[in-house]
């Protein structure tokens, strides 16, 4: 019933999808297709985080804090272990390899040196200013040719909502060969299409006060109805550690799919739990494999890609005893 309200809640409540999100269908469509034919594990990553507009016209708007860290530098270990990656992205969150200089001013990268042609200029790098930048344009290039990375961007909550369904019901006929990495930052609260008002906000018109609805749990309808049969993570993010364990079981028992991965704001980037319904591994990276760039991303898409592979082996059994 929880999935069936979903689903209605996003066709009630949000604008129906504009022209360019059913064309990003059709492409994940063919793209799911085309490596579903290859027998290509297939794994839809969301990242970055969704705007919540407060008009029509969208002057202002509710956003948080995520950058698409996670998710761009999972994009990249996923493609490293062989499968390919519909990357559903908040429009200008990080991308996968250009992650690593976002913080780098690009024009300090580039130096202007005298040329024999006629504009009198070359613009060389200075590779100095981009560490390791030979090789992530190896690995670049590399997946470029592979044709194994499919990015698909949004911007507002009902972008993320409707790319999510069409993105679930086109690798929904993978089987157990999809996956599911839920890992965007997705709004609590939302104001429906209906009560948002046309134009600006006036701040003339005294201090401001703001009724919103708590966003549909898209994951019940996604589990249940969309791709049944998908390997499913989910992300709990807490600030409270005492709670972690218990609200990752909770969305465990609660949605039926098969992974939470469960991390606290501050240790984040250094130390997740894997949780499922039989157990509890503990990823963490040390100071010294800090030192040498080892991310916690390398060992959650490890860790994931072995129970991925875990799981298709057992339902090919059961099948397979069905069967006889």
């Amino acid at each position: 019933m929880a999935g069936a309200e979903s689903s209605q809640t996003l066709r009630q409540d949000f604008a129906p999808p504009q022209a360019w999100i059913k064309e990003a269908a059709g492409a994940m469509a063919e793209f799911a297709r085309d490596h579903g034919s290859r027998g290509t594990r297939v794994v839809l990553i969301t990242s970055g985080g969704t705007k919540v507009p407060l008009e029509s016209r969208t002057v202002r708007f509710l956003d948080n804090f995520s950058s698409g860290r996670r998710g761009s530098a999972s994009a990249e270990y996923f493609l490293q272990a062989g499968y390919a990656v519909i990357f559903l992205h908040r429009h200008r969150s990080m991308y996968p390899y250009s992650r690593r200089y976002t913080s780098h001013n690009w024009l300090d990268t580039l130096r202007l040196v005298p040329s024999s042609d006629s504009s009198g200029h070359q613009v060389q790098v200075e590779q100095s200013q981009l560490p390791g930048i030979v090789r992530v344009l190896q690995e670049y290039g590399s997946m470029k040719e592979s044709g194994r990375l499919l990015p698909v961007e949004f911007n507002t909550l009902s972008d993320y909502l409707h790319l999510l369904q069409a993105a679930a019901q086109a690798v929904s006929s993978l089987g157990s060969n999809a996956m599911f990495y839920l890992a965007a930052a997705v709004s609590d609260f939302y104001i429906p299409a209906s009560e948002m008002p046309e134009h600006k906000i006036q701040s003339s018109s005294g201090p401001l006060q703001i009724t919103m609805k708590m966003v549909p749990k898209m994951l019940s309808p996604l589990v249940k109805d969309w791709a049944p049969k998908a390997f499913v993570i989910s992300f709990k993010l807490e600030t409270d550690p005492s709670i972690l364990i218990e609200r990752a079981r909770k969305a465990l028992a609660t949605y039926s799919h098969q992974v939470v991965v469960a991390n606290v704001l501050d240790s984040r980037r250094s130390y997740v739990v894997i949780v499922t319904n039989t157990d509890e591994a503990n990823l963490s990276v040390s100071e010294q494999e800090e030192t040498l760039g080892v991310e916690i991303e390398e060992k959650i898409i490890k860790d994931l890609v072995a129970r991925h592979t875990s799981f298709i082996g057992n339902l090919d059994e059961k099948n397979l005893a069905c069967k006889n």
